[in-house]
This record gives structure tokens, sequence and C-alpha cells, in this order.
């Protein structure tokens, strides 16, 4: 009989089913389990359990000590309490943006959560051209629910600094300074390159030494700035979605940092989907409305975050000198400032690193990725270069299609 109550084992499709069973009061005594191990992420194992007779399904999660992309990171699995007690903190902030949280083992670094089969993982679904009118209500409703109200802002300062300690986080934001603010910007071995773009990589990214230096800069800026208790990962491959409902998953990267790095996160991984339309939808009508909408989405995420930011300031900021006339204006800025250079850094470093995007990969003709590539670089340096000039939601948009009609111009 296995026991699950004195040490660590990462489990298989098999013990999980007997975890379920002796460990969790969700499903009926007479239960009837089926398991799939259902994990494409990098880190984690997800493990889809469902019972053939109530219908009744439920997902565990296991951390193990080293990332499924690659042996070379080590990982604590405390990650997954800390994913589980941001999980749980979220619901409270933006309640129905985050899948139910029914159970935390910190032995075997596991969790079970609500099953999201009925929603579909964002980037997949967009790959897939599909459309979500609500997207950027939801997602900017959530940003700043939990990045405001986690901020000195609205949170007692003490309590703030106890959070602070309670999500320090440094296995994984390690890999954060390292695959993000680092290794793209030099030829580093760990890098994935697509040899098409490899010249204009080094000599537009590896060899500009005035963005080297920027680099350099936004680095210890996330390194030193507790400003909120981000997601961390918040690309649309951690958004389970469909029509009517956005949940946000996957918050083991979280810890405090700087506010635009979730903001941007999102945003960077929009401009990957709106290049994939452009390169993959055949038909002229459908790609046209595909681009539309997320050209629509991408300014209004900004947009909608920048209003809603304001106004949630307004009813819930607690610190006095926040209510100082321009402080608020001030604070934005700042924020914005750096959801740009994020948009930037995540173009970036999904293009170069090792943690590539299947939304420019599943680009089968040469030259058209080599034209995707080029421009998600290009668009990703003059965020990071330009970065106090750009704020609005039309100020990314007009980056974007700058650089897809230059490029195509010299294709």
């Amino acid at each position: 009989m296995l026991d699950f109550t004195k040490e660590y084992f990462k489990m298989v499709e098999k013990d999980v089913i007997v975890y379920a069973k002796t460990r969790l009061d969700f499903f009926d005594e007479d239960v009837e389990l089926s398991c799939e191990e259902i994990g494409d992420g990098n880190l984690n194992y997800v493990f889809r359990l469902v019972d053939s007779k109530s219908g009744k399904s439920l997902i565990v999660k296991q951390a193990g000590p080293v990332a499924r992309i690659s042996d070379e990171f080590k990982v604590s699995p405390d990650r997954n309490r800390i994913e589980s007690e941001i999980l749980s903190l979220q619901h409270k902030l933006a309640p129905g943006f985050v899948p139910k949280m029914y159970h935390y083992d910190p032995i075997m670094n596991c969790c079970a959560m609500e099953d999201l089969s009925d929603h579909e993982i964002m980037r997949t679904a967009l790959i897939k051209h599909k459309t979500f009118p609500l997207f950027a209500d939801h997602i900017t409703t959530f940003m700043v629910n939990t990045l405001l109200h986690t901020s000195d802002v609205v949170t007692e300062h003490k309590e703030k600094k106890e959070l602070v300690k309670s999500f320090t986080n440094p296995e994984l934001c390690e890999i954060t300074e390292d695959l993000v603010y680092t290794e793209p910007f030099f030829d580093c071995e760990r890098n994935d390159i697509f040899e098409g773009s490899r010249e204009f990589i080094k000599e537009h990214i590896w060899n500009d030494e005035k963005l080297a230096l920027e680099t350099a800069k936004l680095k210890f800026e996330f390194m030193t700035h507790s400003q909120s208790l981000l997601h961390g990962d918040l690309h649309t491959g951690s958004i389970f979605i469909k029509e009517d409902s956005t949940k946000v998953i996957d918050p083991e990267f979280a810890f405090y940092g700087p506010a635009g790095y979730d903001v941007g996160n999102v945003v960077a991984n929009l401009i990957f989907a709106y290049v994939n339309g452009k390169f993959t939808i055949e038909d002229d009508g459908e790609r046209d409305k595909f681009l539309q909408y997320m050209e629509k989405t991408i300014r209004e995420v900004i947009d909608l975050f920048t209003e809603k930011f304001l106004y949630g300031w307004d009813e819930h900021a607690t610190e006095r000198v926040a209510t100082y006339p321009g402080f608020k204006e001030y604070y934005l800025d700042g924020l914005l400032r750096d959801t740009v250079a994020v948009t930037g850094l995540e173009l970036c470093r999904r293009t170069i690193g090792i943690a590539g995007v299947k939304d420019i990969q599943v680009i089968k003709n040469e030259k058209d990725r080599v034209a995707a590539e080029k421009i998600v670089l290009s668009a990703g340096k003059t965020f990071i270069l330009e970065r106090d000039t750009i704020r609005t939601g039309d100020d990314f948009v007009k980056v974007v299609l700058n650089y897809a009609s230059k490029v195509l111009k010299e294709a």
C-alpha cells in the first residue's frame, strides 16, 4: 500500500488514483476513477481524474525538484505551496477568475483544484483563431484587483511586508532573471534559435550595446522593486478560456515585483497571436477579421487597465500620501513604463530563448517564420528602448503595425 504521509515521491497515474481515494475528500466512496497525465508545461505534472459513475472530475498537480523543460533548472517544490496560497488569495481578490482550490499537501508537494476541461488553453484557442470579446474586460479586472490590492497603496504596510516574506520565490525568480532578462540578449548556448533568424538576431539584438545596457537596468529593477504580488507568468498558456469565462492558472512564479510585469506578459502574448494570424490564415477576409480583433484586444487591455486602475485607486487607496493630487498618475505612469518594457522583453525571450511559443513555432513556411520573428523582435526592441514614450493601447498597436508593414515590404 502506498504511503503518502512520510516522504515525497513523483507520482504516476495509478498512484494519483490511490491518492485521490485515500487522501482527498472529493469523490464518492464507490468511485470508479480514471486518470490521465495532461501536463504540457515546463515545470509540473498535471493529472486529470474522472469518476465514470458521477462524472465528477478533479485536477491534481504535483511539483518535482527539477523542471520538466530541463534538469538544469533545480526548483523548490515549495512553489506548489505558493501556487495554492496565491490561488486562494486571488480567489478572494478576483472571484471567478481563478480555479477553486480543494487541497494542498506539503509532503507530496501537490494540490487538488477545480477541473477546467470545459475551457480551453487560450494560446491553443488563439492559434485556432478563435475570438473572445470579453477577454480584455475579464483580464484587466483580474490584474487590477490582484495588483493594486496587494500593493502599499491599498494593503497596510506591515501586512504587505509579511506577504513579501511569505511569497519570496528565489528559485523561480532566478529562472525569470536568467531566461527573460539575461540569456536572450547574448549568444547563450541555452538559447533556441531558428537558424533563419540567427544573423538578424546577432546584428540587431546581441550586437546592440545600448539594448544590453537597458536590459541590465530592467533586470535590476525587476529584482529590487517589490511593488505588487505578481502572478509572475501571466501568458496565454496560463489562461483557460471560453466565450463567457476567463480563468487564470499556474501562479507558481508568484512573488512581489513590479506590477507591469504581469500586464506586459499579457500584451506580448497577444502580439504573438496577432503575428501568428498574419502568417497562418490563408483567407483574406478571415485574416483581416482576426487581426482586427487582436488589435482591438491589445488596445483594450492597456486602456481598460488604465481606466480601472485609476478608478480602483480612488475607491480603495488607504495610504494617505497616495491621495495627494498627481500621485496616482505618477504611480500609474511608472507601472505602464514597466509594462512597455516587459512587453519587449517577453517578445524577445520567447523568440530567442529556451522557452519558445507555439504561435511562432507552428508557422511552417521558413520565409514567413523569419518575417514573423523579425516583426516581434523589432517591436520588442522598440518597446524596451522607447518605454518612456509608449502609454496607450494605440501606441502599442502602432509599433506592431509599423514593423509588420516594414518587414513585409522588405521581404
